[in-house]
């Protein structure tokens, strides 16, 4: 598709290199979007959606710089000023300048799912935005201009079930029946060591378990990921605890089908979308209680969410997981459902787009080549 095949209505932005969750969530966002709004995309390939060329679906453009420069030097057709959706300081900081230094037509929203009090240049930022969304009522409660509050959602065709839980585990080529698994960056925030120390003590109890640790050492955390492999090598654990290191982002969903259980035990999070990823895959969750987790989970129907650094709860919780895989099974799929009927990615693809609508009503100009076709939602605003 040539630049001039689309003149796009909304710009996504995700100018960061490395795969991180913002991505995932703009990897998963973007096809949909681009099927109710003539849509642009600045920034890195996603190679999982197809982003890396040129050719892309039919109301969808990746645009380089210049040409987003280019295309948001004019309103379009219709009136309506160009969205610019940004979810990163930096990205902010590049969108306010263009509107307001170099007088581009232009609208800005930014998502927030940070649950601290940002620092004051961020805090700057956000306040010059002209829409902001928050994905919990809780980083809603540090965001005074949040205009709507919409939850993260998970692909349900990326992240299905497989056809047999209980013998999916034998495709892995590791030791044992069944799988327990975290997701995630290795490094101490995500609470990689209380997994590790939590599969010490249960694993020497449940022969029929592998636990795998699927995610990225960074060079700054290299220290702390051969510490934990120490500490299980000297336990006589190396062939059932395993790091697969950074896993490619369209092979992640089959290690979560592979698992019977996912573990999110991060000492912060601001939402978290890896139980939501695992639930969308059958499997049971275990949590801390950080992010948006206790939102996403049902205690006891399909998982748990324990206190954060409580390596005992945590135990307790898996102990009692491990001892009957047929309810974990069980808990599974109820999850799958509950992510279909809450989290599913065109639930937060329809509360994005009624946020974009609100926008070009405070313009009086709601119509365009694509408006008709836009996705309706509903969004709320946080507690005053």
């Amino acid at each position: 598709m040539s630049m001039t095949a689309v003149n796009p209505e909304v710009i996504v932005c995700n100018i960061k290199r490395r795969f991180t969750g913002v991505s995932g969530t703009v990897n998963a966002l973007v096809p949909l979007q681009a099927s109710h709004l003539a849509l642009g995309y600045l920034g890195s390939p996603i190679p999982a959606i197809g982003i890396a060329e040129e050719n892309s679906p039919e109301g969808f453009v990746r645009l380089s710089l210049l040409q987003a420069l280019r295309v948001s030097s004019k309103r379009l057709p219709d009136g309506r000023m160009r969205i610019w959706h940004v979810r990163r300081d930096h990205e902010m900081l590049l969108a306010v300048l263009l509107r307001d230094l170099f007088r581009l037509p232009i609208k800005l929203v930014f998502t927030s799912a940070a649950k601290h009090r940002h620092s004051w240049f961020p805090r700057w930022l956000i306040s010059r935005m002209d829409a902001v969304i928050s994905t919990t009522p809780e980083a809603a409660a540090f965001v005074p201009n949040t205009t709507s509050i919409v939850p993260h959602g998970i692909s349900l065709e990326r992240f299905a079930p497989p056809a047999d839980k209980a013998n999916a585990w034998l495709s892995s080529g590791l030791p044992g029946r069944y799988g327990v698994g975290v997701f995630g960056r290795v490094r101490p925030d995500k609470g990689i060591d209380l997994f590790v120390e939590a599969m010490l003590r249960l694993l020497p109890d449940f022969p029929d378990f592998c636990a795998v640790i699927a995610g990225l050492a960074q060079a700054q955390h290299q220290g702390f990921q051969q510490q934990l492999q120490a500490r299980i090598d000297a336990q006589g654990m190396s062939e059932r605890i395993c790091f697969l290191g950074e896993i490619p982002p369209d092979q992640v969903g089959q290690w979560y089908r592979r698992v019977l259980i996912t573990v999110a035990c991060p000492r912060y999070e601001p939402f978290g979308l890896t139980p939501l990823e695992g639930m969308a895959c059958a499997c049971a969750v275990v949590t801390s209680d950080t992010g948006a987790f206790r939102s996403i989970v049902d205690e006891g129907v399909t998982g748990y969410v324990v206190p954060t650094e409580d390596l005992d709860r945590l135990v307790e919780r898996l102990r009692d997981l491990m001892s009957n895989p047929g309810q974990a099974i069980d808990m599974g799929y109820r999850g799958r459902e509950r992510v279909k009927a809450l989290f599913s990615i065109e639930q937060e693809a329809e509360g994005i787009a009624a946020v974009y609508r609100q926008v070009w009503q405070q313009t009086g100009l709601t119509t365009g080549r694509f408006g008709n076709k836009a996705l309706k939602g509903q969004h709320g605003k946080p507690p005053s």
